[in-house]
């Protein structure tokens, strides 16, 4: 595994502890942000971090698209939301 694999690896761990932070920050004392208005942006740049590291992992472009097709899923839905709520 290349050393830009691990690093990707870090941020990915990095991004799920930050977000895990942030729901029980706002959970336990109602302040921050709130969980539905962050967590379909994290989970979109999530799967982006995974289709890099498929990518730089195999340099198959196979497992790369599933990941691309799941962010722009969820970007396109956070999008949609608030867009409704603006």
């Amino acid at each position: 595994m290349s050393g830009l694999v691990w690093l990707v690896d870090g941020v990915i761990v990095f991004t799920v502890i930050e977000g895990l932070c942030l729901v029980v920050h706002h959970r336990r004392t109602g302040r921050g942000v709130a969980p539905g208005d962050f967590v379909a942006n994290m989970l979109s740049g999530l799967c982006l971090m995974l289709a890099l590291r498929a990518a730089l992992d195999s340099g198959d472009p196979w497992p790369v698209l599933p990941a691309l097709l799941a962010a722009g899923v969820i970007h396109g839905i956070d999008l949609w939301r608030r867009w409704r709520r603006g």
